[in-house]
């Protein structure tokens, strides 16, 4: 698949972000940590990731504006368009040696997510989408599961951790769900779970108290795997919220009805 100059630019970043995070990774236990939060940490490991996006994506197109994880927000001088970075979504997994993480890169044009590359580094797995033109695993075309029935589905989320005010819900929901599915994952990587929604793996994916970073590329990988994406609230954003929720077609209203109550 011959992509845009935009999305050659993302997989090559994301490429060479990859290769710098499974050299850290195969060191894990030396890395140097600091802590950021209860439950989130940040890495040397992290802080390169995101200096080699950063060189390559706006070395590309400095023009761009830039929002990422580490580093925060840079209005570009072309208002439309900006990078969105995660350079490495599934950072506990990574200090403690699960090779379960990724980097993530979406483009976003006139407040619309257009392009996104999702990179597995550790399993050389690549999922990639650009607005109309579908989604793609390596050389594979990708869609999403073909189940029509929620007893049948295995659906991913997030769990909250140490001082997150989402406990309360997060345990509601799945006390509503669990009984009318085949299993629900936690597997500590937002945008892995949304490239597994597309990729079939999952049926489908919620998740509240996200960050832009963590889920823009995994919009337009789902839906141009024929997924639906949607904000938890009907009436919001997902960006903006922090709150998505995405399944295949046929699963998505019954899903939805569930964890919206």
């Amino acid at each position: 698949m011959i992509g845009s100059a935009n999305l050659n630019i993302m997989i090559k970043a994301a490429r060479k972000a990859g290769r710098s995070l499974v050299k850290d990774f195969r060191e894990v236990e030396n890395l140097q940590v600091s802590t950021k939060g209860a439950g989130d940490f940040v890495s040397k490991a992290d802080i390169a990731a995101e200096a080699i996006l950063k060189e390559e994506l706006l070395g590309a197109r400095p023009n761009y504006g830039w929002l990422a994880e580490e580093g925060g927000e840079i209005p570009g001088a072309d208002p439309t368009r900006r990078w969105i970075v995660d350079p490495l979504d599934g950072t506990t997994n990574f200090l403690h040696g699960m090779p379960h993480w990724a980097v993530s890169i979406a483009l976003e044009h006139k407040g619309e997510i257009v392009a996104g590359v999702i990179f597995d580094a550790a399993k050389d797995e690549m999922f990639f989408a650009e607005k109309g033109a579908g989604c793609w695993l390596n050389e594979s075309r990708l869609r999403v599961s073909g189940r029509h029935r929620m007893i049948e589905s295995v659906f991913a989320t997030g769990l909250p951790f140490a001082g997150s005010p989402h406990l309360p819900s997060s345990l509601h929901e799945l006390a509503r769900l669990l009984p009318a599915t085949a299993g629900v994952r936690r597997w500590g990587a937002a945008a892995l779970d949304m490239a597994y929604v597309a990729a079939g793996r999952y049926e489908g994916f919620w998740e509240r108290g996200l960050n832009a970073w963590d889920m823009a590329a995994g919009v337009v990988i789902v839906r141009e795997a024929g997924g639906l994406v949607q904000p938890i609230d009907p009436e919001g954003d997902i960006l903006d919220d922090g709150a998505v929720i995405c399944a295949n077609e046929p699963i998505f209203d019954s899903f939805a009805k569930v964890i919206r109550g």
